[in-house]
């Protein structure tokens, strides 16, 4: 037979479907590739091609010359594929044919999406929670978590008064937040499980399981006072110190001396104490001298710093000396802020056991930049926050106030300390946010501007991917998407 009449005869698409099935998660946008496999394609790619392909039975019966796409109107819900084979219908006899096969794109919700529209549906849930009056920890923690992806598989991430909650829809994945909690901040947790419901033929359960996490309370810049066995344990350190970073662990320097110790999270828990002051308690001083005794440890001098209240100027003439571990950033005419341990009343046990007598009469903690910082200045850098769910009721003003100078003091922070800001990630600010007044600053009029205020470099900056992320019909889904947020 000729060819005309083979091809008449023999139908070698025959066993292949002309109309197939395919189904599409409306909110996600992606593609169900069998059995339980939901992929990421764009129309005309690729990907899509391959899935549209695996869809066909019968192809392994025959030779794929060819396939690709023919244009449809998007909205059209059909997406067409045009197919080029071969096969052997007689002995040495090979005929090859093209014909279009049609995809019916049906909608259907994928697990992820039905989990999240669906109300209590998480499995695990991860409770941190920090008993502070601040969150610059919670803040930094956002940024490291950030930085590592640690939050790409949580189902949903609440915002609370002391602390956020992560959500998941498999234990394992609540556990993995667990251990990187552990790496990162000094914490203890607790395991509760709830039974949800019972199968009394198979014997299978359903649990929800909750983990309570606590971070220790203890922040950089905070004033302790360790019990006299913690002390003790730690080569008989003075027990009056200052904490100079927060990490899986906390280390402490005694300024007198410029001793350090690193007390982790066994060590605290079994023996807890509490910080004497916070950062919000401190005074700031005017820098009259510097005498530079001669220890150095690293990057901290040991000095004997005189200075004065900024609030005594125009009152008295109450000097203090100092013993610091500033003394390698100090000068004549700086700022800095200290405890003042002189008109201070703390409510603590192990304080009271202390010698008065001995006690400087204040620490000295970090310089300050206040002729800076009472401009309106720019900053060229900001950072990225989670996407967390938000409550109705908007904040109480002091509340917002305080969520702001919280803010503030972090940026603050990441200007002035290179190795806490090599930790995170830092963007570029294409589109600059004026910076908020400090007033508690000088207000003496004076133009003099810090030379050493520290400065980010455009090396430490990160361009930003911006994403296109489309419309999305389901406004709950939004905090799946890390917001580029420019922080004042």
């Amino acid at each position: 037979m000729c060819v005309n009449c083979i091809r008449n005869e023999v139908d070698i698409t025959e066993g292949i479907p002309k109309q197939v099935h395919i189904h599409f998660c409306r909110n996600c946008e992606r593609y169900l590739q069998p059995p339980g496999v939901w992929v990421v394609a764009e129309l005309e790619s690729r990907e899509l091609l391959t899935l549209c392909l695996k869809k066909l039975k019968g192809l392994n019966k025959v030779r794929l010359v060819d396939a690709g796409f023919i244009w449809t109107e998007p909205h059209s819900r059909r997406i067409k594929v045009k197919l080029t084979i071969q096969k052997e219908v007689f002995v040495n006899t090979i005929l090859q044919q093209a014909f279009e096969v049609e995809y019916v794109v049906s909608t259907q919700q994928c697990d992820d999406c039905t989990r999240l529209a669906a109300q209590n549906t998480w499995k695990a849930a991860v409770q941190v929670r920090q008993k502070v009056e601040h969150k610059r920890t919670f803040l930094y923690l956002e940024q490291l978590i950030l930085k590592h992806n640690a939050h790409k598989d949580t189902t949903n991430i609440r915002e609370t008064k002391d602390g956020i909650d992560f959500y998941y829809g498999q234990r394992a994945h609540a556990i993995k937040m667990l251990e990187f909690l552990n790496a990162v901040v000094p914490i203890k947790y607790k395991t509760s499980e709830q039974l949800i419901s019972t199968d009394i033929h198979t014997s299978v359960s359903n649990y929800k399981f909750t983990y309570s996490v606590e971070i220790m309370p203890i922040c950089k810049d905070d004033l302790v006072c360790l019990p006299r066995k913690v002390a003790s344990g730690l080569g008989n350190i003075s027990p009056l110190l200052l904490c100079t970073r927060v990490s899986n662990s906390i280390n402490l320097i005694d300024p007198n001396t410029l001793n350090t110790a690193d007390i982790n999270t066994t060590i605290y828990w079994r023996t807890p104490f509490l910080s004497l002051a916070s950062s919000k308690s401190m005074t700031e001083y005017y820098v009259l001298d510097v005498e530079p005794l001669g220890p150095v440890k690293g990057r901290n001098v040991l000095a004997d710093v005189h200075v004065a209240r900024m609030s005594d100027f125009g009152h008295n003439d109450t000097e203090f000396i100092a013993r610091s571990h500033l003394g390698a950033v100090l000068n004549p005419g700086d700022t800095v802020l200290g405890y003042d341990l002189s008109r201070s009343n703390f409510n603590n046990v192990e304080f009271d056991k202390l010698d008065r007598s001995g006690l400087p009469d204040v620490i000295l903690v970090r310089k300050s930049y206040p002729q800076r910082r009472k401009k309106n200045k720019q900053r060229n850098w900001k950072l990225q926050q989670m996407g967390k769910e938000v409550s109705e009721m908007a904040p109480r003003k002091q509340d917002q106030q305080r969520i702001e100078n919280d803010m503030e003091m972090f940026m603050r922070d990441i200007e002035e300390d290179p190795e806490f800001r090599s930790t995170i990630n830092i963007f570029k600010n294409d589109k600059k946010v004026p910076q908020s007044v400090d007033h508690g600053a000088m207000t003496d009029g004076s133009d003099i501007e810090e030379e050493d205020f520290p400065e980010i470099s455009l090396e430490e900056m990160m361009d930003e991917m911006k994403i296109n992320q489309g419309s999305s019909d389901r406004p709950d889904l939004q905090h799946h998407v890390d917001e580029d947020v420019e922080m004042m």
